[in-house]
């Protein structure tokens, strides 16, 4: 079992210390969310920075919220970072539910999901080195990955689900074991009916804190605070994990329900949360 580190989103600037000692340790992969009309730093350009700091632990985006994105640069971006990474780039993709985020980009909520199936289209196509169209492109630089970085989509809805097995590589599952399962299974379902070869990755996600009572305060406050718009924050955030033995005990249940990886994220600040992570697993 895989086990990442989720980066907190409140202090910016000490993110490269989170992803020194994560590339340190034991972790796998470092994961960064995505919010426009929120204080949180651009994924794509954070994950940049903390990649040319780190030497193996791979990048992810988680998710990142494509429709809001011009299409082709997006391709770009994300075929250099990964090219850069050798690589290391994990590009978790999902539509997004916050009226503001799609307000200020001009995108019409309604139809977010479209645009993300007509965005794959052409991202797979300009990633595996095919011209725009018109007489137009290729796009490059080639990605280190062929056909482009690995894909995850997150998401809930049987057409989020669908989606996986239609242009992705796995799914990321922001959801308790108790029901994850059966978003695992609708997923492999959607994946066989393909006739995709192998099974789809699954990525978990657990949110924790662990430390004194002051950081796991600060986690709780920034955890209301971001998942406020939902209505359900008070109940996302009784579900923290502030112990070692309730982490592991997460990421059994998750290993049982055949997870390849789980992500621990952490929305206090305190980069000392990583070593005691480490000494937890």
């Amino acid at each position: 079992m895989n086990v990442g580190i989720g980066l907190p989103i409140g202090e910016p600037a000490t993110l490269l210390t989170w992803a020194e000692s994560a590339d340190a340790g034991p972790f796998s992969t470092l994961g960064l969310l995505d919010r426009l009309v929120y204080d949180n730093p651009e994924p794509l350009v954070a994950l940049a920075v903390l990649a040319g700091a780190t030497s193996r632990i791979r990048v992810q985006t988680e998710v990142l919220l494509a429709p809001l994105r011009d299409t082709a640069l997006l391709a770009k971006q994300a075929a250099t970072l990964d090219r850069m990474t050798g690589g290391r780039l994990v590009l978790g993709l999902g539509i997004g539910g916050r009226d503001h985020d799609h307000q200020v980009t001009g995108i019409d909520m309604r139809t977010r999901g479209r645009r993300l199936d007509e965005q794959m289209a052409v991202l797979r196509r300009l990633w595996s080195g095919t011209p725009y169209g018109d007489g137009v492109g290729p796009i490059g630089p080639p990605p280190a990955r062929p056909g482009g970085p690995e894909v995850l989509f997150g998401g809930f809805r049987p057409a989020a689900l669908e989606r996986v097995a239609r242009w992705g590589d796995g799914f990321l599952a922001a959801a308790p074991p108790s029901w994850a399962g059966g978003l695992f299974d609708i997923v492999r379902t959607f994946w066989r009916e393909y006739g995709r070869d192998g099974e789809p990755r699954v990525v978990a996600q657990v949110n924790v804190a662990l430390g004194p009572q002051d950081v796991i305060d600060d986690a709780r406050s920034r955890m209301h605070d971001y998942y406020a718009f939902t209505g359900t924050a008070d109940r996302m955030v009784a579900g923290l994990l502030t112990t070692p033995t309730g982490i592991r005990d997460a990421i059994a249940a998750f290993a049982d329900l055949g997870a390849d990886e789980v992500m621990l994220y952490c929305y206090g600040v305190d980069p000392h949360q990583v070593d005691r992570l480490a000494d937890a697993l």
